[in-house]
């Protein structure tokens, strides 16, 4: 089945969000979490607030050094890429996190490293991110997105580019009038939703890939 994107456009959000829920099946869930947790502990890097898997390579201002990707998140990497999300190019990138109730990440934006569109599949459970806009040293709150479980999430244009992007540190969230793709959801204004773990798969492009490949690095 081939998908429009047009069709998921949140249209109470800034230049562009697409949310398609459903975007993987409880199976596709399922193989996710477990090669995730299944991965040798030397995989994860542990930081303050949540720990992470890097696939592909580690991406600095010179480029990227690609390594070889599984086949399994290869799957979900071409699922992606097929929505022609990174034209003319395809993912070649993906950090896995995971986020433990109570956890979350500071506002950021991803920078002109990455092709300027950011896509994540959450698993497990959902997750609010927020949008703020800084301006002369201020944060002034935009919005902000219900990521639910097996959702995909496209960020591009100014939501790439000019705001910031945050989870804020909750056990639970609210859903409330900011939250711009509601009806795009399976939840009403009111809900109080209590986070569990959240594994999410951000796939992404790295245009400049150096020509040292550790494919053909041999470890002894």
């Amino acid at each position: 089945m081939v998908l429009k994107l047009e069709e998921f456009k949140v249209e109470d959000a800034p230049k562009s969000v697409y949310y398609i829920p459903n975007f993987i099946s409880t199976e596709d869930e399922e193989i996710i979490t477990s090669k995730v947790y299944g991965a040798p502990k030397p995989k994860w890097t542990c930081l303050k607030n949540r720990r992470l898997q890097d696939y592909g390579g580690i991406p600095h201002r010179n480029g990227i050094i690609p390594e070889q990707i599984p086949l399994w998140l290869v799957t979900y990497m071409d699922r992606v890429s097929d929505l022609n999300v990174f034209q003319p190019s395809r993912a070649n990138h993906c950090l896995v996190n995971e986020y433990l109730p109570g956890q979350g990440i500071m506002p950021h934006l991803d920078g002109p490293i990455f092709f300027p569109t950011v896509t994540t599949i959450t698993c497990g459970s959902h997750t609010m991110l927020e949008f703020l806009r800084e301006e002369e040293g201020e944060r002034y709150f935009i919005c902000k997105l219900l990521l639910e479980p097996r959702s995909l999430v496209i960020l591009k244009d100014d939501m790439y580019k000019k705001y910031l992007h945050t989870i804020e540190e909750r056990i639970v969230d609210t859903v409330d009038e900011s939250c711009v793709n509601l009806n795009a959801t399976g939840h009403k204004l009111g809900d109080i939703l209590e986070r569990g773990t959240r594994v999410s798969l951000t796939i992404r492009n790295v245009p400049k890939v150096l020509r040292l490949s550790l494919f053909n690095i041999k470890i002894k």
